[in-house]
């Protein structure tokens, strides 16, 4: 499953800004080997040769000098600073003093002062051209530090959202698919690989658009053609003597025209652009269960709620009304309801059969699919294998989606969901 963090972007923007902070940061260290400590110890021994002059006057005149404040009995308060304190005494042994020196940092912020022991016990201070020590510096190095990864996260995450936009237009534009399979047309605007990848959706979306309707027709070319054989077959069955081998043929070529009618209403709705027009869907699920009862399906009327939706009437009608049958005969009994649930127009089938095995679901609305052909019902109520594929070509056409699923007691619901019409969608208004 895809997440927002397990995208190519992120990844790409992860990678770079990561490579880029580790760069600057290895850049820093080694300018702070190569360049910063060589300029510490080049100062560091400048001060070392200033005082190495004081130090050996200072050692050579009796204790009772009065060298005051230059001498003293002990180093001033402060902060002992210990880094530059073994440099200063290092820098001093290097002109051939072996005293060691204390580096502190004063309090008031002046500049740290050396403290640098003499033989007799007392020090000799004196002011070095250091900078003072820096103070509460971590927190401006911390918060340099986020200003440029900032920086650098938001100049990459630009950049690759650039570079990927072509990809995102794929995945947008097939995020929108619609359930008829139809891909939208896309701006052809922007940067050359935006209007690529733009152009070439275009042209794919065309290629399958006309791919699908020549295969349609094609199907439907090969239902109707069906039918002048299956007229000479009829006929010359009615003249077989045997009564029972008669209805046996002539049973069979019912069936054989029921699949090719289906077939070709099935490729109707799906090359067939129609007008939706407001209609009472409460009003169409009663018809449709008074046309079942009328063929003497077990049906009935449930939940009913006024609820008004856009679609085209005779074709929802047809999905209603293949449910319904599917529901009366093989359910038991088909029962309809209509309400409003989340915003959304509900029409609800449910049925008291034994239900689907939940392995065969996902193939319910494939065109021609059966549970058991051998326990197809015959007669009118008799079908195909198509209508569960035509009531949802039908549905999704219109807007809607259509889901089946067993109920936790007993029985099979089918569900139609479709949008609920405002002033806007509604392109006219039927009695």
């Amino acid at each position: 499953m895809k997440t927002a963090w397990n995208t190519l972007r992120v990844k790409a923007i992860a990678l770079l800004v990561g490579a880029i902070l580790l760069v600057v940061a290895l850049a820093s260290v080694i300018s702070f080997f190569l360049g910063g400590a060589g300029h510490i110890q080049r100062m560091e021994d400048r001060e070392a040769a200033q005082i190495a002059p004081l130090v050996r006057l200072a050692q050579r005149l009796p204790p009772t000098a009065d060298l005051d404040p230059l001498v003293r009995a002990a180093p001033p308060p402060g902060q002992v600073m210990d880094m530059p304190s073994e440099g200063m005494s290092r820098s001093l042994a290097r002109t051939g003093l072996s005293n060691p020196v204390t580096v502190i940092g004063l309090d008031d912020g002046q500049p740290p002062v050396a403290a640098v022991r003499l033989a007799d016990g007392r020090y000799l201070v004196t002011p070095l051209g250091m900078p003072p020590p820096p103070q509460g510096r971590f927190g401006e190095m911390v918060a340099w530090l986020a200003l440029i990864a900032a920086g650098t996260t938001a100049a990459t995450a630009f950049a690759i959202s650039r570079l990927t936009r072509p990809l995102s237009l794929i995945e947008e534009a097939l995020d929108s698919v619609s359930g008829t399979g139809d891909l939208p047309h896309l701006e052809e605007t922007g940067t050359t690989e935006v209007r690529a990848a733009a152009r070439t959706i275009n042209r794919l979306s065309d290629q399958l658009r006309a791919a699908l309707e020549t295969r349609m027709r094609i199907v439907a070319a090969a239902a109707h053609d069906l039918r002048t054989p299956m007229t000479r077959m009829r006929l010359r069955a009615e003249f077989i003597e045997d009564d029972e081998e008669r209805e046996k043929w002539l049973h069979d070529l019912e069936e054989v025209d029921r699949i090719a009618d289906s077939a070709i209403r099935l490729v109707r709705e799906e090359v067939r652009p129609d007008m939706k027009v407001e209609l009472s869907l409460d009003r169409l699920a009663r018809e449709v269960v008074d046309d079942l009862v009328s063929m003497s399906l077990p049906a009935e009327v449930g939940r009913m709620e006024p609820v008004r939706v856009l679609g085209h009437g005779l074709a929802l009608k047809r999905a209603v009304r293949n449910l319904a049958i599917n529901a009366a005969t093989h359910g038991r009994k088909a029962r309809l309801s209509v309400f409003v649930e989340g915003g959304t127009a509900v029409l609800e089938v449910k049925d008291e059969g034994p239900g689907i095995p939940e392995h065969l679901l996902p193939r319910v609305f494939e065109p021609f699919f059966r549970i058991d052909p051998a326990r197809q019902p015959s007669g009118p109520a008799s079908g195909a294998g198509l209508g569960m594929a035509i009531a949802k070509e039908i549905v999704e056409r219109q807007g809607g989606s259509l889901s089946i699923f067993n109920a936790t007691t007993r029985g099979l619901v089918q569900i139609i969901r479709l949008p609920l019409p405002d002033a806007r969608a509604s392109l006219r208004k039927s009695a």
